[in-house]
């Protein structure tokens, strides 16, 4: 059996994955996708530019990152032992064994954690290569050049890892005269030339022993110097006459200059003072999500109920506000400031959170723009389907919404890169970012016991180590925020926010009905929830102060009745309702009758009614409709011309510029709605009649938009492919790698031609196209193509070909594994592939 030759190249490694491990490449990394890569030598290139190399490195955990980080200040390659030291640490090194280093630092491994790290090193080492970050074996370990660029320590973009440059970048432009000062200082002999002078310097701070002697004769200021700057910044400014201890650093090269005025602590020398760790602190475990308290789950259940319930009301009260058309559409798109405070009003909720139930509503679909030319919020046709449905569908409609919405309702109120406010609805709200950090918060809970409320702290924790470059921009240390400031820090608190609002999750901790969404999915969860709510009542109970009390949730036909009829005045485990003129009128000016109202309240009140509510109906009813307006501009007119002269004489109505038609009608010069609006509020109760005479019967709520499909979430980077799109790119690039890379005959077909370069295409005469295919066909030998499709994209492809007739040659086709056919004048050429390339 032969030895297998280790890689070369990345091109190298991925063309000896298996297919299994390279549709994991693509599944992690669909990027690479976009489009499919004609073979395996273009996977590698796109592989390895820096945008796709920057996305797979925001995806990587805590300690794969720091991996990548060690590799990045390793030689190029590493073996995987000098890859665990950087991690671990040299025991054998320059630790005093208390615990400290010997520059007075902490340590930041000890036993129990070395041997934790070396038991992570090879699962982080495999996702590495996994996300083909890492290639070649354990022995010769190398990172993919621009991660290794984004990672190593630079003056510009200094390294997590706190390291300098190495003795040899930072002495690149010193003077070989200056070198052999420095070695000279450093008990080192002289050498003939400045490469093996920067050899031996590096070889000092390498060997631990010679290292030791030398910092045993250190002044102790000197080694407080490089106490500061062991575990970075490594750099430090200096001034033209530096103090003794920095003078004997700088003689030594332990501190090599950068500028006049800067200098840096070696990367060599640096891990020495560390005992050989990259990184003070690795970090190989992910921080365990704690509890803050262990409630009854049953508590649990039917706090995260009622909440789930006061959810649907809140979004349906929403919208029934809005029934008539909402608040105007602001020219940058978005809910205004008022319009928003009016809402929360309302609502009897603060501003904050109003937001979040119109973003909600918005997500599943409930909410959208009218389309007029003065554009205004109003619910959509679907709105009506989804309060048709019981509590529970309603909950998982809007939960299921939310859990995929980018909309982040927590943004509102902030600015954005230009420094304008961010509103409501507004166009500026989508982060794509948030439906991932929601589901991600949600399975942690979902982790802990049922009844478990977690600790936000360490819910944080847990997150920024799964994508530590993802929150790399936390606030200072000591800040009022500190460690909350970057976005999905702050989307993880907004989401454990939300949820307690939502029902998701009951006094902090997750509800059964819950994980029965995030798992098992919308049916199971709304079975759970189900017994858990209200059922809603078909009564209410009338009292003498002209109040209904509706002791629970009610029916919707009662409820829908009810709010015409009367305003709410009170919200909470019962809702009070209050009869007044203008909601009796309301309710006529919507076709009810003085007998409609006498026969419902008394089919739905479980008390009598009460007096002094059926004077209030019959005396609002023998009012309403005895002044009649219409369109003139607009008119009144009224059979009793003393009303007419009352309304003439009273001096509000001269805004209306009133003047008599006849002694029964009044012309006015304002349109009939305002004409309404203000005699209304001069106390009567005139109806709107048509150009027939007959009375308008005005129905609440009746305002829909077009219909409208729900806000489409913003991708985060292109989608991850299924296992069929996956298969067929694996296919694809195999087939390509395979065209690309075997031996083919050359034309006389006697000796095998060398592989053409990587995307070239082969060029054959029509003739030597036809009687190469017709020979295949005949001996079912494969052959290379070049084809161009009709849009001018050209490919190479391998086919077997079992007919050729018509201008056509049908073959099985290795790339898409089917059989095609192909018009024999978009190929571009053929040739055959040697006996064994496709054995």
């Amino acid at each position: 059996m032969g030895m297998t030759t280790p890689p070369r190249t990345l091109a190298e490694a991925l063309r000896a994955r298996d297919d299994e491990s390279l549709a994991g490449l693509l599944r992690a990394r669909p990027d690479l996708l976009n489009p499919v890569p004609g073979d395996i030598t273009q996977l590698a290139t796109r592989a390895g530019t820096r945008a796709s190399v920057v996305r797979a490195l925001e995806h990587l955990d805590k300690f794969a990152l720091q991996t990548a980080e060690a590799l990045a200040v390793a030689p190029d390659p590493a073996p995987y032992e000098t890859l665990l030291g950087l991690l671990t640490g040299d025991d054998t090194g320059n630790d005093t064994g208390d615990g400290r280093d010997g520059t007075g630092g902490t340590s930041g491994t000890g036993e129990n954690d070395g041997a934790v790290i070396t038991d992570a090193l090879p699962g982080a080492l495999a996702t590495l290569r996994e996300q083909a970050l890492v290639w070649g074996e354990d022995d010769r370990l190398r990172l993919v050049r621009t991660a290794r660029e984004l990672l190593a320590p630079s003056p510009q973009h200094p390294s997590p890892t706190g390291l300098g440059p190495t003795v040899a970048e930072a002495t690149s432009g010193m003077s070989p005269g200056r070198i052999q000062e420095i070695l000279a200082a450093a008990g080192l002999p002289a050498t003939h030339d400045p490469v093996s002078a920067v050899a031996s310097l590096a070889g000092l701070f390498t060997d631990r022993t010679r290292m030791a002697e030398l910092l045993d004769t250190a002044p102790a200021e000197a080694l407080s110097v490089l106490d500061r700057l062991v575990w970075g910044p490594p750099y430090g400014e200096i001034t033209p006459n530096p103090t003794p201890p920095v003078r004997w650093l700088r003689d030594r090269g332990l501190l090599l200059p950068v500028s006049t005025r800067t200098v840096v602590l070696p990367r060599e020398a640096a891990l020495h003072l560390r005992a050989g760790r990259a990184h003070r602190v690795p970090e190989p475990r992910p921080p365990a999500v704690e509890a803050v308290a262990r409630r009854d789950p049953q508590a649990v259940d039917s706090a995260a109920a009622g909440q789930a319930f006061l959810a649907v009301s809140t979004v349906e009260e929403l919208l029934k506000n809005w029934n008539g058309g909402g608040p105007p559409i602001l020219r940058a798109g978005g809910l205004s400031v008022r319009d928003l405070k009016r809402t929360a009003v309302a609502l009897e909720v603060p501003e904050p959170v109003a937001a979040f139930w119109a973003e909600t509503a918005y997500a599943a679909g409930l909410l959208a723009s009218d389309g007029e030319a003065d554009e205004r919020y109003a619910p959509t046709p679907a709105y009506d389907e989804w309060a048709e449905l019981p509590a529970q569908e309603r909950w998982v409609a809007l939960a299921t919404a939310w859990l995929a919405a980018t909309r982040t309702p927590g943004l509102v109120g902030g600015q954005d890169a230009k420094g304008r406010a961010l509103s409501a609805l507004g166009p500026e709200l989508d982060r794509s970012a948030a439906p991932e950090v929601r589901h991600r918060v949600l399975a942690l809970l979902a982790a802990l016991e049922p009844g478990t409320a977690p600790d936000p702290e360490t819910v944080l924790a847990r997150l920024r180590w799964e994508r530590p470059l993802r929150g790399a921009a936390s606030a200072a240390p000591g800040g009022p925020s500190e460690g909350t400031s970057d976005l999905r820090s702050r989307i993880a608190l907004w989401t454990l926010n939300e949820s307690e609002l939502l029902g998701i999750t009951g006094r902090g901790a997750l509800a059964a009905h819950t994980r029965a969404l995030l798992g098992s999915g919308p049916a199971e969860a709304a079975a759970l929830l189900a017994p858990l709510i209200p059922e809603p009542l078909d009564h209410v109970l009338l009292q003498a102060d002209l109040t209904a009390v509706a002791p629970g949730p009610l029916e919707r036909p009662l409820a829908d009745m009810l709010s015409a009829l009367a305003d709410i005045e009170s919200k909470g485990g019962a809702t009070v309702y209050r009869f007044t003129p203008g909601s009796v009128r309301r309710a006529l000016d919507a076709g009810q009758s003085a007998a409609d109202l006498h026969a419902f309240l008394a089919a739905h009140s479980r008390t009598p009614v009460p007096q002094p509510l059926s004077y209030l109906i019959d005396d609002v009813a023998r009012r309403h409709g005895h002044l009649r307006i219409g369109a003139a501009s607009s008119y009144v007119r009224c059979d009793d011309e003393a009303v007419l002269n009352e309304i003439l004489a009273d001096r509000r109505s001269a805004t209306l510029r009133l003047r008599r038609l006849a002694p029964t009608a009044l012309a006015a010069q304002v349109d009939p709605a305002s004409l309404l609006d203000g005699l209304r509020e001069m106390g009567y109760a005139p109806a709107a009649e048509s150009a027939d005479g007959d009375v308008l019967i005005t129905r609440a709520g009746a305002r829909r938009t077009p219909p409208r499909t729900p806000p489409v979430p913003v991708p985060e980077g292109p989608p991850v492919p299924d296992g069929t799109l996956l298969g067929a790119a694996v296919r694809a690039i195999r087939a390509g790698d395979t065209a690309a890379t075997v031996a083919r005959k050359d034309t006389s077909g006697t000796s095998d031609a060398p592989a053409a370069p990587s995307g070239s295409l082969p060029r054959t005469t029509s003739a030597e196209t036809l009687a190469t295919v017709q020979a295949a066909a005949m001996t079912g030998s494969a052959l290379w193509i070049g084809y161009v499709n009709a849009d001018g994209a050209a490919s190479q492809r391998v086919i077997a070909p079992v007919r050729v007739e018509g201008g056509f040659v049908t073959a099985y086709d290795h790339t898409a594994d089917e059989i095609r056919t192909y018009p024999l004048h978009r190929i571009t050429g053929v040739a055959e592939l040697a006996d064994d390339a496709t054995a």
